[in-house]
């Protein structure tokens, strides 16, 4: 890609004596509605919260996401001197990210990249972004293993500073008595195939059929980016009455509806960086079942959840958008998640106390307090 090879020769350089220090600038796709949107607000949210100078910079136009957050207010981040710049940008977009910024605003400031990824190895070419940075933070140890196979810069595994949940003005979309409902939480961009929602939705299939008192509600973002999506997810489906699927875009509000809905959340993915829909739903006490593998396992094991098993197969993707060869993801074994969504469905007891301990290993790990304070034990060292 042209524009990537111009901002390697000619983005700006380094100071490599800069150390971290305040003001903090937070940059990122702070306006788009995408996991790593979200983690670059929850940052700049957490740290203005703790009492720290923080600016932010927006990178939603230039990485051609969609401005769903319209609203999200930040002082502006184009400011000179010293400080540090936690860059929301993985691979690619960081050198032009960082031309983006200008050698103005990056001079004599200490250069950090929160990378994002889902495999267990990143692609090589990201190891010519990591001279654009003094060091990587990421926010589980299944990515920080995997940037370590092309980079040498130092790496750091962060907590994620999980928003803290508001309080319902409109108390409308409580649980049903009669419904035992269950939600999918899933990005198309994120790439289809690695969320693995038809295994989902074949999953809800055997453990109840056409059942009308269980249902599926599927929420979807982005099915232009792969027309292809919407047809695996109706096949799936096969037209059955108790699965809906929602493509709707929806703010905080309107995802907390849907959240206050479900009695249990599924996610039989094949590879997360994170999980932040297992753990946004474990924040809710709501009981997850979810494939025992890749980043969510920081958090995420049998007293908090029901792990799916699974046997690791080579990355097919027809998206396109992984092409790295010899690297492998999960297979849920679905026959294993219909067993543990019958079994949820028949324990009330058992989903109480999963969505309790959930809550609270969440709240242990990722309150944004923790994060916070790691980032001022660092700042003051």
């Amino acid at each position: 890609m042209l524009i990537y090879r111009l901002a390697l020769w000619f983005g700006p350089r380094l100071s490599p004596d800069a150390v971290m220090e305040e003001p903090i600038i937070v940059v990122g796709m702070l306006r788009a509605a995408s996991g790593v949107g979200a983690a670059a607000r929850a940052c700049h949210d957490a740290l203005l919260e703790g009492g720290l100078e923080v600016y932010g910079i927006d990178l939603t136009e230039i990485t051609h996401g969609d401005k769903t957050y319209t609203d999200f207010a930040f002082k502006s981040g184009r400011i000179t001197g010293k400080g540090t710049i936690l860059l929301h940008a993985s691979g690619l977009h960081v050198p032009i990210a960082m031309s983006v910024l200008g050698q103005r605003v990056v001079h004599r400031k200490r250069i950090i990249a929160h990378w994002f990824w889902e495999l267990p190895k990143v692609p090589k070419n990201w190891n010519l972004a990591a001279r654009f940075v003094h060091e990587i933070w990421v926010n589980s140890h299944f990515v920080a293993d995997a940037v370590r196979t092309v980079s040498n810069k130092p790496v750091r595994v962060v907590p994620y500073p999980l928003k803290p949940l508001q309080e319902r003005r409109n108390e409308s979309a409580k649980k049903s008595d009669r419904f035992f409902t269950v939600l999918l939480v899933f990005n198309v961009a994120s790439n289809f195939t690695r969320k693995n929602p038809c295994a989902a939705i074949t999953a809800f299939r055997r453990a109840f059929g056409d059942d009308p008192d269980a249902r599926l509600i599927v929420k979807y973002a982005n099915a232009d980016v792969w027309p292809a999506s919407l047809r695996y997810m109706e096949a799936a489906a096969a037209g059955a009455r108790n699965v809906t699927l929602i493509g709707d875009t929806l703010g905080d509000e309107g995802m907390s509806s849907l959240y206050d809905q479900a009695d249990v959340i599924m996610s039989l993915h094949r590879s997360e960086g994170f999980g932040l829909v297992i753990a946004e739903a474990m924040q809710r006490g709501i009981p997850v079942i979810a494939t025992n593998w890749s980043g969510n396992t920081d958090f995420f094991d049998s007293g908090v959840g029901v792990p799916v098993g699974f046997d690791l197969v080579a990355v097919e993707d027809p998206q396109g958008f992984y092409r790295e060869k010899e690297v492998v993801w999960a297979e849920p074994k679905i026959d294993d998640a219909a067993c543990a969504l019958r079994i949820l469905r028949s324990n009330n007891r058992l989903r109480a106390e999963l969505g309790k301990a959930a809550s609270k290993r969440v709240f242990e790990m990722y309150n944004p307090g923790r994060y916070v304070g790691a980032i001022a034990e660092l700042l003051h060292k």
